[in-house]
């Protein structure tokens, strides 16, 4: 997101590349188009390796210290040892469709997207974001140049971004729920159970006011109006904050969102489920293939219980995609209902490893094909713009 400033000196928020006065129509090849600029976002040197030490410090730490005091690690190397190759092939299977289903869901949001193009989107930005130090941002800004190269307008492209995005945090914040009805269910939720009421709470208001905002052009504008006033006694003591506009954003966002929400809502919430589903579809296989198929093994409701509860760690950003804090509660949470300590541990390496290193592979592909490919792409659009106007 870039911060950028009106003729009035009013400085307000919206994504880079974006432009008022532009037409989505301009974006679809009309003759006055122009060609979208690449975004560019920059990375404070100093603050990257601040916060990729931090999270790099955060994971050491549980891995070494937190796991092995609620799980075991030799109790986890024998139970992998132990696995048939049929549990193999079985995750091996169950990790195939966890990457086919990631990338629908910008096809969801964006339904000009081919496949593979939504599946570049997604894969990429993963992979920046879970492998640069404070990456979102460099994840955001590739997001929106891969639908560029697409011809996606930019207030199209911005939107499909948000909606990817919200539904993301709706899931992450709607799961634990569910975990903790379901780790209730089984007798397993002694120092959980608050996590329910909590995030029912978050998740009412967070929907409250999405949906208001979504209905009501005039609340959205009095939403605004309340955020600059209580912002504003903010803004003469942060430089940073003085000027700043938040009733434009959110009356733009409006605009943007609603058209798209409208129509995509249900896709969207499909492809979300199904991306989160197949993730706990891995762990439960990985889980009972160190148990054994052939063993009574751990509850299904107890093992999803664990992962659902567990996703409210995506929400704190310390470590990229939960790293380590996310792994830390699931094995507690499975180990608390039951699960031997090493099955455990063993089970949620398996589920980190393999959900995690082929979609890293998965998203370098996805970069280095877009890459070559969107190069020649604007090197085209800017030789036709040239031509229509005159230059060429």
């Amino acid at each position: 997101m870039a911060r950028v400033q009106d003729p009035g000196g009013v400085r307000v928020w919206q994504a880079r590349g974006m432009r008022d006065d532009v037409d989505d129509s301009a974006a679809d090849g009309g003759a006055d188009s122009q060609p979208p600029e690449m975004p560019q976002a920059m990375l404070d040197p100093r603050k990257s390796i601040a916060l990729g030490a931090l999270g790099l410090g955060v994971i050491v730490l549980i891995f070494w210290q937190v796991i092995p005091q609620i799980g075991s690690y030799s109790d986890a190397v024998d139970a992998l040892q132990s696995m048939s190759w049929i549990a193999v092939v079985i995750i091996a299977v169950t990790v195939v469709v966890y990457l086919a289903v990631y990338g629908l869901i910008f096809m969801a949001a964006e339904p000009r997207l081919r496949y593979w193009q939504s599946q570049q989107v997604k894969q990429a930005s993963f992979t920046i974001s879970n492998g640069v130090p404070a990456g979102g941002a460099v994840g955001l800004a590739v997001q929106f140049g891969m639908l560029a190269s697409y011809k996606i307008p930019a207030t199209s492209a911005t939107a499909a971004i948000t909606a990817v995005s919200l539904w993301s945090t709706f899931v992450s914040l709607g799961f634990p729920i569910f975990g903790v009805l379901a780790l209730t269910i089984v007798g397993a939720a002694d120092g959980v159970a608050w996590m329910g009421p909590v995030g029912l709470g978050i998740l009412i208001l967070v929907i409250a006011v999405f949906v208001s905002i979504m209905r009501s052009q005039s609340l959205a504008e009095r939403l605004g109006a309340w955020g600059n006033a209580a912002v504003r006694p903010l803004g003469r003591r942060i430089r940073r904050l003085k000027g700043v506009d938040i009733a434009a954003p959110i009356v733009k966002f409006r605009r943007e969102m609603y058209d798209l929400l409208r129509r995509r809502w249900l896709w969207l919430t499909l492809a979300q489920l199904g991306i989160t589903g197949s993730q706990f579809l891995i762990l439960f296989v990985a889980l009972r293939g160190v148990e054994g198929w052939d063993q009574p093994g751990t509850n299904p409701i107890a093992a999803f219980g664990a992962f659902a509860v567990s996703q409210i760690m995506l929400m704190v950003p310390i470590t990229p995609g939960g790293l380590g804090t996310m792994d830390a509660l699931m094995i507690q949470l499975l180990v608390s209902s039951g699960t031997d300590k090493g099955a455990a541990t063993a089970a949620d390496l398996v589920w980190r490893a393999t959900s995690y290193v082929p979609q890293i592979v998965v998203g370098l592909i996805a970069l280095i094909t877009w890459y070559r490919r969107a190069g020649r792409a604007f090197a085209n659009r800017s030789v036709g713009a040239d031509g229509a106007d005159g230059t060429g």
